[in-house]
Order: C-alpha cells, then sequence, then structure tokens
C-alpha cells in the first residue's frame, strides 16, 4: 500500500504543505490532451455536442423466471465518440431492462456472470477489503434488488458474489408497495466499477391501482407516456472510452475516494433528445451517478409534479419546480410538455454545486442531462389526479409516521487518524470487518440520528428496511468534535450531536415524505430517520437467517478453510467510491 494515495489523502497533504499552486506549476504544452490547463487537477471530456443522439427507451422483460446475465461488451455513448468497453445486464451493450413484476407475485431471476473482460480492470485496487488480483480477471458480481424487502440470501450481499460462469437465482416475494426500484452490482470492494461499467437496470413493481395500463385506475401516463430516465455522470477519453477516474492525482489501479462527471448520461447517452407529444408524462428517474447530488430543474423553470419516491406513491401529487436527487435515491414525476409550443425544446437541468473536495480540485457543476422536444401530436390528455392514495380505486393512505421506541445515534466521517497513504470513509468510525454492528429487534420502530461530521453530503441506504424523513438540523461540527474526540479508527464513535444543533429541525421535503430506502444526510448535519425493522412475520421469511454459498464467497473463509457464513443486511454511504472503502457496515435485526 506504500504506492497508494487517494484524493482526499492528496488534498491534505497539499494543503498541510503549502496548497495546491506548486502542482499547477508550469505550461500548458506540459499537460495532457485530456487535462485542461485550467483546470490541472482534473480529466476533462473531449469537447461533445449536445443532443445528437435520440434517448433510447429501454427494453422491458417480465415473467415468474427472468434470465439475466451481466456480460463484457461494447457501447456507443455518442455519435462523435467511438464504442467503448463496459458491461451490461440482460444481452444489452449497456445497462439492463427495464424487469416489471407485480406485488405479491413472486419472481425468480437467475443472475448469471458471463464476464469475459472488464473495462476498468487496471483501476481495481486490490488493497480494498474483500479484493484481490484475482478479480482483474475473474470478476466477481453481486446483485442487489435495490429497495426491495427480500430474505438475506435474495439480497445481493456483498460478500455473497459469484464469479465468471457461475449462476444465482434470487427468488424475490415482492410482497411490498408498488414502486420504481433498480437493481445493481455490490460487490465487495469493486461496487464502483462495476456499476459505473453498466451494470444497472430498473425494476418497476406494479399492483391493481398501478398497473402500467392505459386503463390504470390512478389515470396515470402509460405506455410511450411512461418513460424511465436512468441519470449518470461519466467522464471520457480523447478516445471515447468511459474513464472512471477524474484526477490524475490519484495514481491508476488507487482508490480514488469520489469520482465525479463532466458529462450528464440518460439511458446510456450523453445528452441525448425525446421527442415528446403535446400532453402529460410520467417520468421515473433514478440517480444511478457514483458520486453527485443533483437539483434538477426544467430549463424555464416550468412547473412539475412529484407523485413518488423510493419506495411508492406519495398520498397526492406535489407541485414543484426543482428536485434534489442524491445517488441511489428514485423520484416519479408528472411533467405536462402540453403547456408548451409545438416545436420548442426545454431542458432537464442541474445547478447543484460540486462537494467541497471536488470543488477543490476544480470540478464544475454538469449543467445539463437532456433535452425535450415538444411536436405536434397530442398525447395524454389527462391531468395530474387530485389525489393518489385513500380514495376510491387508490392504495390506502400512508399511515402517520409512528413514535419511536429506540433512538440511535449513528456518525459518518473521514477519521482524522488515518495516515497518508490511505485515506477512508467510515460509518461509526468503523471499518467494514467490525463485528461492532447494530442489532435492532424486528418490530420495533427506532430514530436513527444521522450525523455527518464531514463536509460532503453522504446518501445513506439501508438494505431490508424502509424508513419516513423527520427532517435535518445544522450541528456545529468544530465544537462537536473538539467536545467528543474521535478516537482511532476502529473504535466506535457515535456520541449525541444534540447539543451542538444551531438551527430548528427542517421538515423532509416534498418529494420524500413517503417511504424511502435512502436519505441524503447533508454536511455538517443530523438528518432524522423513522424506521420500523419489520418480524419475520410480517415479511414471510426470517431476516435474521444464517445463509452462505461455500466457494461463492468473496475471500470470505473461516479458520478452518470452510466457507464463511453471512448473517444479515448492510447499510451503507452510497456513494460508491465511499461503499467500496469503508463506507458500509453489516446490521442484524434480531429476534
Amino acid at each position: 500500500m506504500s504506492g497508494r494515495i487517494s484524493r482526499r489523502s492528496f488534498l491534505r497533504a497539499a494543503a498541510l504543505g503549502g496548497g495546491l499552486g506548486a502542482v499547477s506549476a508550469g505550461s500548458a504544452s506540459a499537460f495532457p490532451f485530456d487535462i485542461d490547463p485550467l483546470r490541472p487537477l482534473m480529466f476533462s471530456s473531449p469537447p461533445i455536442e449536445p443532443y445528437r443522439d435520440r434517448l433510447p427507451i429501454l427494453p422491458t422483460m417480465s415473467g415468474t423466471r427472468i434470465d439475466v446475465r451481466a456480460s463484457s461488451t461494447m457501447h456507443s455513448f455518442h455519435a462523435d465518440l467511438a464504442p467503448s468497453p463496459a458491461l451490461a445486464y440482460s444481452g444489452a451493450d449497456y445497462l439492463g431492462a427495464t424487469i416489471e413484476a407485480h406485488v405479491d407475485q413472486p419472481t425468480t431471476i437467475a443472475f448469471r456472470n458471463d464476464i469475459t473482460v472488464h473495462p476498468f480492470a487496471v483501476d481495481f485496487d486490490p488493497s480494498l477489503h474483500g479484493l484481490s488480483e484475482r478479480d482483474r480477471t475473474e470478476v466477481p458480481t453481486a446483485t442487489h434488488l435495490h429497495g426491495g424487502v427480500n430474505p438475506p440470501q435474495f439480497d445481493g450481499h456483498p460478500e455473497l458474489v459469484f464469479r465468471p460462469g457461475e449462476e444465482y437465482l434470487h427468488q424475490l416475494p415482492n410482497r411490498q408497495d408498488a414502486a420504481g426500484l433498480w437493481y445493481h452490482d455490490h460487490a465487495m470492494g469493486v461496487t464502483r466499477l462495476n456499476i459505473y461499467a453498466g451494470l444497472v437496470g430498473l425494476y418497476l413493481l406494479r399492483d391493481d391501482f398501478d398497473t402500467g395500463r392505459a386503463d390504470n385506475p390512478l389515470g396515470l401516463p402509460a405506455g410511450e407516456f411512461e418513460v424511465p430516465l436512468v441519470l449518470q455522470e461519466k467522464m471520457f477519453t480523447a478516445g471515447g472510452r468511459q474513464r472512471v477516474r477524474s484526477t490524475p492525482t490519484v495514481p491508476q489501479g488507487s482508490w480514488e475516494g469520489g469520482a465525479v462527471g463532466d458529462v450528464g448520461v440518460v439511458n446510456g447517452k450523453v445528452w441525448p433528445e425525446l421527442d415528446v407529444a403535446r400532453g402529460l408524462y410520467r417520468l421515473r428517474l433514478v440517480n444511478a451517478g457514483s458520486l453527485s447530488v443533483w437539483n434538477l430543474y426544467f430549463g424555464n423553470r416550468m412547473r412539475f409534479w412529484v407523485i413518488g419516491g423510493d419506495s411508492g406513491l406519495l398520498d397526492a401529487p406535489v407541485a414543484v419546480t426543482r428536485v434534489r436527487l442524491s445517488p441511489a435515491e428514485r423520484v416519479d414525476l408528472l411533467v405536462d410538455f402540453g403547456a408548451l409550443e409545438p416545436g420548442s425544446t426545454v431542458e432537464l437541468c442541474n445547478d447543484e454545486p460540486p462537494p467541497f473536495q471536488a470543488a477543490l480540485i476544480g470540478e464544475r457543476t454538469m449543467p445539463r442531462f437532456c433535452r425535450f422536444r415538444v411536436g405536434t401530436a397530442r398525447g395524454f390528455t389527462g391531468v395530474p389526479p387530485s389525489t393518489l392514495r385513500g380514495g376510491p380505486g387508490q392504495p390506502e393512505l400512508l399511515p402517520p409516521i409512528p413514535r419511536p421506541q429506540v433512538f440511535r445515534d449513528v456518525t459518518l466521517s473521514q477519521p482524522s487518524d488515518v495516515r497518508l497513504p490511505p485515506s477512508i470513509m467510515s460509518l461509526n468510525n468503523l471499518r467494514y470487518s467490525t463485528e461492532d454492528i447494530e442489532l435492532p429487534r424486528q418490530g420495533t420502530v427506532e430514530q436513527w440520528n444521522i450525523i455527518n461530521a464531514t463536509n460532503d453530503p453522504h446518501p445513506v441506504h439501508l438494505h431490508l428496511a424502509n424508513f419516513r424523513v423527520l427532517g435535518r438540523q445544522v450541528i456545529e461540527t468544530l465544537r462537536f468534535a473538539l467536545a467528543t474526540p474521535q478516537p482511532p479508527l476502529g473504535i466506535r464513535w457515535t456520541p449525541s450531536a444534540d447539543a451542538f444543533t444551531i438551527s430548528p429541525l427542517a421538515p423532509a421535503e416534498p418529494w420524500e415524505r413517503g417511504f424511502k430506502d435512502t436519505v441524503l444526510a447533508n454536511a455538517n448535519s443530523i438528518t432524522r430517520i423513522i424506521v420500523r425493522f419489520p418480524t419475520a412475520e410480517s415479511l414471510g421469511f426470517d431476516p435474521d437467517a444464517v445463509f452462505g454459498h461455500g466457494s461463492h464467497d468473496a475471500h470470505g473463509h473461516g479458520a478452518g478453510g470452510g466457507p464463511r457464513s453471512l448473517q444479515g443486511y448492510v447499510w451503507h454511504c452510497h456513494i460508491l467510491d465511499h461503499e467500496d472503502h469503508d463506507m458500509m457496515l453489516r446490521y442484524r435485526t434480531v429476534a
């Protein structure tokens, strides 16, 4: 590990050594073609003309058994870029088909690993937990249905990996509300590389109300007027290849700590355009990016409606002019293109500033994702429904947020005692390998106070359990840190930060007032959520069952050489670099 240095470590060292100026010394001619002389600490994509490509409409798959294979492919991200090595599911050349399933009708998915060559084999960092040199060529995968309420052995546990030539059956009960879920790779230590390469797909769970058909009882746009949008950020080399590194300050083959992008990609195309009819559309968005939070709005600042989030529909549509979406979050929108003139266009834009440490080395706001061109044809002529729950032909209203029985403080930090190299990100000041894990009791309602003691936002995802967002409070982090010094890495650090709040509780945003599985923990803040941990009886399976699968484990052999037994689920930051090192912990729901 002596040659390893993360971007975050570099920044810390540069700050201690007098700043970044010395790094950028020299003439412009000294810089490689793909580095902007004005931003010498950042790679840059070549100039790319927006709106040259049509927005791809993702194919769909359904059935009681579905075969999905991960494979090595070549994909054209833009008409002016050469095809790039990539990964894909379901026989596509990038991403995967949208799987449609129905509530209470089980689905069996056979995930097969057919990866021959990984596009980022040279970017693997075998010093990360769970990785070795073997993984560059025998690429591990583990598929997680994000937002799914599934038995632990079918959840896509990061240590339950399968390698090329191997297949793993996921038996999904679909016993949860209709929602826009997504499936993606979750293999230990390499999640960021597998997802960035293309192992992402949507999973639309339907019910008798939200059927996805034109005659659905809710009166929502369907068919061609329901469009899933997989949003990502990327960088490309001058030759058109995907680039997973964003800064030359991190050597190739080393963990970076937060790779950003400078172009927007939607459904696998750079800055595409979609022809739309004059009428109402249902747009189902997922932030499938690696790092960035996006504040999304339409270029003309027109109004649209949020009808749902991570885990299903809201009680009623909420009119907004923007929506803020962090990695892994989903949002379900109604947009009225009938209010625009035929022939006009409108862009889906972003104005969220880059995270603190990305901005420090020159990252800029990525300004757009795609464009919609309005035609002359009339589309869906309905209007947003007044309610989505509680009325005739509608599901039940969302229940009130329950009172917590247990209060639990958890922390997000970049441990200050870690020497250079390497850097690390942490939950509770612990490494993934710790046995000091959360053990909430089944059937208990808990309030988790997520204390973010860093200058960057972190999206926090709980497997299995859905929750409600109470709100957020700003904290005086320096005073908190001085009063409760952080111990060496590996010793639990979860002090209460309530005495250091400097703002009232700001309520959940309009788009996050339903059930969720991922919440954005803002920098220097406490994010408060209410979680009910389900019982085995309500689930129809034992969430604390022991499982494992012999040769498929991620280097998880016990002292006797046998396969490691696994138990429970994980919770983690969904910034993919952070998840891989080491901002992920196991947890169990005990009876």
